[in-house]
């Protein structure tokens, strides 16, 4: 995906500047706006035209993830990648479920962070690798990924899984790899259009937001190996 227009949301000036210097190597044509709150963040969101926001967690007047139902509603074209000091298993998988496409740590070093960030630019994912590994695992585990997307209020895992169409689940095995809307649509001859209505169908399906939530909720369910 091109990315134009970046908004950063957090407190700290320090680590606006930090981020507004990562993106401008990984995204040397974009443009960035900043936001110290949830206030400002939904002024700036409603008022602009943006194609990425960089969410912090820990914001003066609330939680940033409060702030991904509310681009859901209000800017569903603008990803969301959440880039905070918190990276406990409850936090990154209601922030995935939320609508994030993506969730890095502070503690990342600068080269790690541009590097997460401009894999966007080929439909990419940009999950630091600790929280990737962890992800991994928990998916692994017999029991510990249903009761822990229970415990951050989803809905509990069902004997039932999510009933893809053929084309859905081709759709989906594409989209895990890593491809973008356009990719697929390209191999499997069919209109980006298309992709993305089996895209919507399959996110209403699994009952996610994002690319990364429909990945993990189709390996949770065993759609997806």
């Amino acid at each position: 995906m091109a990315v134009e227009d970046i908004l950063i949301v957090d407190d700290d000036p320090s680590v606006r500047k930090r981020l507004e210097r990562v993106t401008a190597q990984a995204a040397p044509q974009a443009r960035c706006a900043m936001a110290g709150s949830l206030a400002e963040a939904r002024e700036q969101l409603s008022a602009g035209r943006f194609d990425l926001a960089l969410l912090d967690i820990g914001l003066p007047d609330g939680n940033g993830l409060e702030l991904l139902p509310w681009m859901q509603a209000h800017a569903p074209t603008v990803d969301a990648v959440v880039v905070s000091s918190l990276g406990d298993d409850a936090t990154v998988l209601q922030a995935i479920r939320g609508g994030a496409v993506g969730y890095l740590l502070k503690n990342g070093s600068d080269a790690e962070l541009e590097l997460s960030l401009g894999s966007m630019r080929r439909g990419g994912a940009p999950i630091d690798p600790v929280i990737a590994r962890r992800i991994l695992q928990l998916m692994a585990a017999p029991q510990p990924a249903p009761v822990a997307l229970a415990n951050i209020g989803a809905a509990p895992a069902t004997t039932s899984p999510a009933e893809l169409s053929a084309r859905e689940t081709q759709v989906l095995q594409l989209v895990a790899q890593g491809h973008s809307n356009r990719e697929i649509a390209q191999s499997l001859s069919l209109s980006i259009n298309t992709v993305e209505c089996h895209a919507k169908n399959i996110y209403r399906k699994l009952a996610v937001h994002s690319r990364a939530g429909a990945v993990y909720s189709a390996r949770v369910q065993g759609l997806l190996p």
